[in-house]
Parts: structure tokens; C-alpha cells; sequence
């Protein structure tokens, strides 16, 4: 959750089109609506998705006839825990603050990073330290995965057996147990006056012991409360963020029992070197530096022991609980049972250790299909020495993404990187299929020798060929001629519009009226990363189903924003033909020699 006192407003008389340049001007996603000093109301961007689904003209329609008028406010001295409240219960994601009758500011949901980092590299000792690695070792993936391997099986999660309920009762004790703990220890401080925290902040930390003590699926839940502002009280949230750390490691014998069983032989007969301790460890497993028999660095990805068990209970005990939350108006508008399923297709997405590694080798394989892209890496998948449980690759060390001062004492051009990363992941995205679905900056490394490598595939995605096409509508309208008909037309390809809502044409005019003024702003202000967060609104509002892939590359899209603004402040990205110039060449070479400007090779 974020403030700020710089309020984008607009009058009430303004028409919708007015309203979203003024939008894009602001680098806005809602305005507050003034008469005169006086609040009247709120218009946000949902509200003018409703503008294109009611075939309205939102050159005509005025703002008062849109916006919100029972608007929910709090004062400048509100807490914060009060203001989360306010938000979650009202289903809200602006707060305007005023004071003395006049709005001071505006309290806007934001939304932490998460993620699998590969930690900072650690010396490795002399190769050869650990005797007797076998040269030619292949592993039962050496020929890659059998297609046996690669299914991802999603449990069932409203069957209720011996098993959750077993588990029901470690989790209740456990969270139980950990609360009173945090609290006892609190007492004790009092005693003995030293400071304390708050009961509230004090049970928060007790619950959080208990979910790292209960494991992956309950540490994925407090990411979920972490990352979601206004839905959970602010101590519980806050005490939620060390979730999105390193989870503590499960130990080294666990960690060579897991090897010797996938590959049939202890490290030390497999390796130069194999380091005991973990570079890094998260929720689904933990990744350990070692030296392959030629010498090569590489690190191994363990999966954790017995976690499909363990992940197929608990979610099944949150999906019971979500369905009673439900009930809960405050808990109602987040949709608890889509959220405890969403996060099933995910994780259990990522407990298939081959499919990530064979996605992996895919993507790497095809970043240099058009013959360019060599600034750009992924680890290569050492299959040899992969297993069920087990992922092999290349090692990397480097810089992360969101390092800016460090790049700048480097002298990396951050521009450039940029946009070779955004081209590369565009072309996945629209071309090749898989494509990398959590583009934090722990996993965009910059590379001592110039180049720059994606890393963790665990959550990627893969779009069908019929929103392909649509992805690449939207970038050829945004970028190379602005006939928002085609979007139009690509929308009601999939199912988005009814036939009954207007011609192409009709409906490409609204769009164009709302969303061109917006994607001119470029990644510097409401992108095209916004215009898929819309767009995923207006299906929602058609009743239409779309892919969650459109979720994941919208979140990507708003990563590159993120770091444009640190790295590259006046880039846009919609206006950069580099990126699509293998997608569409003889448009870009078209449209380059209209605009009188030479795209890089």
C-alpha cells in the first residue's frame, strides 16, 4: 500500500475520453473527481472498461455519469492497519485521503517482488578436491525426459480424507501453539522490561513461525497475504514479508539422499565438488553449487522431499476454508476458492522438476532462432545429471536487474539490456510458446561478460495459437499503425465480444477513444501492460474465460515498467520497433523508413 499527496483529478462535466488522456498524462490509474474544492467522486480504470462493454461513446459520456460517488475516504492521521481494513472490506483499491474537506492524498494498493533467488556465488574449492567423479555418467534424463515426466496431475482438491484430516489437527496445534509462544516470550519481555511489540504485531509473528514451521504450501500462503494490500490486517501482512525471503533449508543429508536416489550415485562419485550448503533455498526446494566432471560449474535444483503430499493436503484444507470465507463479505470480492486454485495450477506446475527443465532448454534453445539475440542467455540444462527430483544446469553469476547503482559503478547501458531482454521474452511470448512467467530482478542476472541471462523457470507460461494472434494484434495496433478494429476483431475471434455489441469498427473507435492515449504514454506511464489488466477486465465482464497466461504476461510487462523507471527513466517501450522487428519485418522496415529512423540489427 503507498500514498501519495500528488492527486490526479478531473471535473465532473469532463467526458471519458477526457478522462483517460488525463489518465495517461498522470501516469494514473484512477482520478479523483472535484467540483470546485469539494469531492464528488472517483473514477478509476475499471470504470472506464464499463464505458466499451456498455457501447457507450465515451467521447459524450460525461464523468459524472460513471464515476463513484459513495466514496469511501479516511483522514490523514488514519492507521494503516485501518486503511487495509477499509479497503478490503469495501473491495477498494484507492483511498483518497482529505482533511478539513479538501483531498490531501490517495492510498493505492502496490505489490512486493517474489521469487526463487540464486543466491551470491561463494568460492568453490580447487576442482578435484572431492576424488573419483565419473567422466561419462548419464543419468535416467541423459536423453531427456520420458513424456511420462512431463504431466502435470492436479489433485482433486474437494476430496477430504484420513489424510487432511490428520493434517488438520498438525496445523491447527501448530499455529496454535506458535501464536501462545510469540505471546509467552512477549510476556516474558514485559517482565523483565525490555521493549515489546504490540499483541497484535506479537500473534502476527507467532502465526508466521507457524506457517514456516508447516512448510511450502502454508510459506506460498503468507506470500499471498504479503502480496495482497488492504485484504488482511497490516501486522499479519507485515509480518508475512519475511515469506518472501529464503525459507530455511532442509539439511545436507536430505540433500545427498535426494541426489543418490535420482541418480543412482552419491555426489562425490558425480562431481568434482559438491558444496553441502545451499546457495539459496525456497518454498518448493533449494539450489547447491557443484563442478561437473570436465570441469564446468553448475548448480543442482533439489526439489523438497515429500512435497506433493504435503501441497496436496494443505491446499485441499485452505480450498475448504476459502469456501467458508467466502460467506465473509470483506473476503467475498478477492475470491478465495479461485485464489487456493490458481495457486494449485501454479504449484503443481512446479513440482514437475522435468517439464521446468525441458521449458528451460526450449527457451534457451530458441532465443537465437532468428539468427540474433546473442546478448541474451539462459542456463544451459545439463541433462546427464537430472532426475525426478533433480535439475542440473549451468551456473551463473552476475548482477541482479534492480541493482542500479551497481550496474551504473559497471557502466552497463541499462536501455540497452532492457531491450534486449524485452525482445527476447516478446518473441517467446508470440513465437516459440513457452515463455518466462516471474521476471523479478533475482531472476534477470547481468553477466560479467556483457551478456544477460533469464534464470528460474518454475513459473512460466504458454499461450494457445488463437491468443498468440491476439498478442501480436495488440502490438502491431500499438506500435505500428493504431487500428484498433483489429483488436477489436482479435477480441471477438476468442469470444470476448457477443455479437450483439456493436461492428468491429463501432467497437474499435471506443477502444481507440479510451485506450490510445494510453499506451502513447509508453512503459513510462499506462502501458500495454494495463491494457492486458484491462482487458482481462472486460472479459471478466462479458463472462468470458481467458487464459491465465494473460495474467502472467501482463505481471511481466509491469516488471519491465518497473525497472525501465530505475534503469532507462524515458525508454518506451511501445514505441521501440526493435522489439517486434522479427515478429513483423517488413512492417517495422515500413514502418521505420515512414519515421525516417534505423532499427538495430
Amino acid at each position: 500500500m503507498s500514498a501519495t499527496a500528488d492527486v490526479a483529478t478531473i471535473g465532473p462535466d469532463a467526458t471519458v475520453a477526457e478522462a483517460a488522456a488525463e489518465m495517461q498524462r498522470r501516469s494514473s490509474s484512477a482520478l479523483v473527481v472535484l467540483e470546485g474544492d469539494r469531492l464528488v467522486g472517483l473514477l478509476t480504470e475499471r470504470d472506464l472498461v464499463r464505458v466499451i462493454v456498455d457501447g457507450a461513446d465515451p467521447a459524450s459520456v460525461r464523468v459524472r455519469q460513471r464515476m463513484r460517488m459513495d466514496v469511501v475516504t479516511v483522514a490523514p492521521g488514519t492507521d494503516a492497519m485501518q486503511a487495509r481494513e477499509l479497503m478490503g472490506r469495501h473491495a477498494l483499491r484507492h483511498l483518497p485521503v482529505v482533511e478539513d474537506g479538501r483531498v490531501v492524498g490517495l492510498i493505492e494498493q502496490t505489490e512486493p517482488r517474489t521469487g526463487l533467488n540464486f543466491g551470491e556465488r561463494r568460492a568453490v574449492p580447487e576442482h578435484g578436491s572431492l576424488p573419483g567423479p565419473l567422466a561419462d555418467f548419464r543419468g535416467p534424463y541423459a536423453d531427456g525426459p520420458p513424456p511420462g515426466e512431463l504431466q502435470v496431475h492436479t489433485p482433486d482438491l474437494s476430496v477430504l480424507g484420513f489424510a487432511e484430516v490428520r493434517r488438520g489437527i498438525v496445523i491447527w496445534w501448530t499455529l496454535i501453539s506458535s501464536v501462545l509462544l510469540a505471546l509467552l516470550r512477549r510476556r516474558w519481555a514485559v517482565i523483565r522490561r525490555r521493549e515489546h511489540p504490540s499483541w497484535w504485531d506479537t500473534a502476527s509473528e507467532g502465526a508466521v513461525d507457524g506457517f514456516e514451521k508447516l512448510g511450502p504450501a502454508f510459506v506460498k500462503l503468507g506470500q499471498i497475504m504479503a502480496s495482497s494490500p488492504g485484504v488482511f490486517p497490516e501486522p499479519l501482512a507485515d509480518a508475512c514479508q519475511r515469506t518472501l525471503d529464503e525459507v530455511p533449508p532442509f539439511d545436507s543429508a536430505t540433500a545427498r539422499q535426494i541426489i543418490e536416489e535420482d541418480l543412482g550415485r552419491p555426489p562425490e562419485e558425480l562431481f568434482r565438488f559438491f558444496d553441502d550448503k545451499p546457495l539459496a533455498s525456497a518454498s518448493i526446494g533449494q539450489v547447491h553449487a557443484c563442478v561437473l566432471p570436465d570441469g564446468r560449474e553448475a548448480v543442482l535444483k533439489l526439489q523438497r522431499p515429500g512435497i506433493r503430499t504435503l501441497f496436496t493436503a494443505d491446499l485441499r484444507i485452505m480450498w475448504r476454508i476459502a469456501r467458508l470465507a467466502e460467506k465473509w463479505d470483506w473476503l467475498s470480492s478477492v475470491d478465495p476458492v479461485a485464489i487456493i486454485e490458481d495457486a494449485a495450477e501454479v504449484n503443481f506446475q512446479e513440482l514437475v522438476p522435468a517439464l521446468e527443465a525441458k521449458r528451460q532448454a526450449e527457451f534457451r534453445a530458441k532465443i537465437g532462432h532468428f539468427g540474433d539475440n546473442e546478448n541474451i542467455t539462459a542456463p544451459e540444462v545439463y541433462w546427464s545429471h537430472c532426475g525426478p527430483r533433480t535439475i542440473c544446469m549451468q551456473r551463473m553469476t552476475g548482477t541482479p536487474l534492480d541493482e542500479f547503482e551497481a550496474m551504473a559503478r559497471q557502466g552497463i547501458d541499462g536501455e540497452l539490456m532492457l531491450r534486449w531482454g524485452a525482445k527476447v521474452w516478446i518473441e517467446s511470448v508470440c513465437v516459440h510458446g513457452p515463455f518466462h512467467g516471474d521476471m523479478h530482478a533475482g531472476n534477470i542476472w547481468f553477466l560479467p561478460d556483457g551478456r544477460a541471462s533469464f534464470l528460474d523457470f518454475g513459473i512460466m507460461g504458454e499461450l494457445t495459437p488463437e491468443y498468440r494472434e491476439v498478442i501480436k494484434d495488440i502490438l502491431y495496433t500499438c506500435m505500428i499503425d493504431g487500428d484498433f478494429t483489429r483488436v477489436a476483431r482479435a477480441y471477438r475471434k476468442v469470444g470476448v465480444f457477443p455479437d450483439d455489441v456493436g461492428t468491429d469498427e463501432e467497437l474499435g473507435m471506443r477502444l481507440s477513444m479510451i485506450l490510445g492515449p494510453m499506451l502513447q504514454a509508453g512503459i513510462g506511464g499506462m502501458n500495454l501492460g494495463e491494457m492486458l489488466k484491462m482487458s482481462i477486465d472486460l472479459m471478466d465482464s462479458y463472462g468470458a474465460k481467458g487464459p491465465r497466461e494473460l495474467v502472467l504476461i501482463a505481471k511481466q510487462l509491469a516488471y519491465m515498467e518497473r525497472y525501465a523507471k530505475g534503469m532507462a527513466p524515458d525508454y518506451r517501450i511501445i514505441q521501440d520497433l526493435y522489439l517486434i522487428k522479427n515478429i513483423f519485418p517488413e512492417a517495422v522496415a515500413a514502418k521505420a523508413a515512414e519515421l525516417g529512423i534505423e532499427v538495430p540489427r
